[in-house]
């Protein structure tokens, strides 16, 4: 819709999520028409118009007023249910991807569920015996690798473009370790994420890149984080402009990392930046994480054990070897034996 760059650079709402969070009241082509009808008219108002055709956004969580008498444990068992939203019927129109199962939002301005945010809440479902919402959480995450191919960022269309740290593993196993079997019917959702990681691998040569891969000088494989978008983040769109704006660089190139920092959930940190005093000095997509590549490390053992307990054979032993592989590049690249830490890995010529 024409009319969408229009109110994302007004700063009528203050903060630039709201905007994409608004779900048209009727056909978005309607309002287009309306919108090319009415806009050069001497009294036309931009925000009238947006909350006539829009609804906006509403935050649930305002209502909770915490009770200063109870224990940190019975304020936290209170807030599930303030933070639990439902599954509902797709809104026509909306960016909010409906889940089959209940999930649990941060609250606030964040009505959505985020993927790598989600497996900390789970640890804390884990603790307040909330195996019902574990097993929602983990059939949430399955269903949208089985309808988008990967977890995005989260339940919104315009976090579809990329994906968070990859703890879908990490979340089947905190799953079977609190008492809910049944991780082994997550196998082809976890085949499906690394797919997803690895897409492009086979055809990358020494010193090139493909969306999340890197194929490093000695022939091995790595991880970046990646959006496939390179333009200003729908959510911090002003704020992105403003960001390229001062870069000296080309927009498009900006955009991006400033989209894989937040694929990297780490949105954003200094390790990131070639100038720890600029954002705008980005370079997300040039780095090899080490955490990225360590999930990933996860994900290939866990592959190879589930496979292991199915006496699939054959693919347990091509992901051992993965992982094998990967660890071996890990400490190859990744180790700083000077500090005795693992680093992250500038990769770029």
């Amino acid at each position: 819709m024409s009319c969408l760059p229009t109110c994302r650079n007004h700063a009528f709402f203050a903060d630039s999520k709201t905007f994409p969070d608004c779900a048209p009241k009727h056909d978005p082509l309607d309002i287009l028409r309306n919108y090319r009808k009415v806009k050069r008219q001497p009294d036309f108002d931009l925000r009238q118009f947006v909350e006539d055709n829009f609804w906006l956004p509403e935050s649930q969580s305002d209502i909770y007023i915490s009770d200063p008498s109870l224990t940190l444990k019975e304020h936290i068992d209170k807030l599930w249910p303030v933070l639990t939203r439902e599954p509902q019927d797709h809104i026509p129109w909306s960016s909010l991807l409906a889940l089959p199962q209940a999930y649990i939002v941060p609250g606030g301005r964040f009505s959505e569920t985020y993927y790598w945010d989600s497996y900390f809440t789970m640890l804390g479902l884990a603790e307040s015996g909330r195996e019902d919402l574990l097993k929602c959480m983990a059939d949430n995450f399955a269903w949208l690798i089985e309808t988008y191919g990967h977890i995005p960022n989260g339940n919104r269309t315009y976090y579809l473009s990329r994906s968070q740290p990859p703890v879908f593993a990490l979340m089947v196993e905190l799953f079977e370790e609190d008492g809910v079997r049944g991780a082994k019917r997550y196998l082809d959702h976890l085949k499906m994420e690394h797919a997803f990681w690895m897409d492009g691998a086979e055809s990358l040569i020494p010193h090139q890149a493909y969306r999340h891969v890197v194929r490093m000088p000695d022939g091995s494989l790595l991880n970046r984080y990646w959006d496939d978008r390179d333009t200003p983040r729908d959510e911090s769109w002003r704020e992105d402009v403003e960001t390229a704006r001062h870069s000296g660089r080309p927009a498009n190139e900006v955009y991006r990392d400033l989209r894989a920092g937040a694929a990297s959930g780490w949105d954003y940190s200094s390790r990131w930046l070639r100038d720890i005093t600029r954002l705008a000095s980005i370079r997300t997509t040039q780095f090899i994480p080490i955490d990225l590549n360590a999930f990933l490390f996860k994900l290939e053992t866990t592959i190879a054990n589930l496979s292991g307990l199915k006496g699939d054979r054959e693919t347990e032993a091509a992901f051992r070897q993965k992982a094998q592989d990967r660890r071996a590049a890990v400490n190859r690249y990744l180790w700083d034996d000077e500090n005795g830490c693992f680093r992250d890995y500038d990769w770029a010529p």
